[in-house]
């Protein structure tokens, strides 16, 4: 199974998004805004990384520019799961280099599909 670094500065967000993700027997790693996360991204190398946008710090939107523009980290495909339900959020995101983009609250079948099709 995958190492998947979950990013979100909700700790609640933070314990329902590993949940699912290790009931599909995936590793999950955790950081609570997008500085750690690169920082945790670099360090851990995960297979896929799922990235809160509304956090202190850094947003999702900067740290995912960051990861995928990076020469190190640049294969590592992010997914944005952010309570931002616009149609230009989501086109923003694609344009910073996310592979895929829920809403929150993710519907569980909804967000493994999305990682199944993003592990591919």
């Amino acid at each position: 199974m995958a190492k998947i670094l979950v990013v979100d500065d909700s700790p609640t967000q933070l314990t329902n998004l590993a949940r699912i993700v290790e009931g599909q027997g995936h590793q999950v790693i955790t950081a609570v805004n997008g500085v750690e996360g690169i920082e945790r991204a670099r360090s851990e190398r995960p297979d896929l990384i799922l990235m809160d946008v509304v956090m202190p710090e850094l947003n999702g939107f900067q740290a995912t520019r960051k990861i995928t523009r990076d020469a190190d980290l640049g294969g590592i495909p992010v997914i944005l799961v952010t309570t931002k339900d616009q149609e230009t959020d989501k086109v923003w995101g694609e344009r910073q280099g996310a592979s895929g983009y829920i809403v929150k609250p993710p519907r569980e079948a909804e967000l493994l599909a999305e990682i199944d099709r993003v592990l591919r």
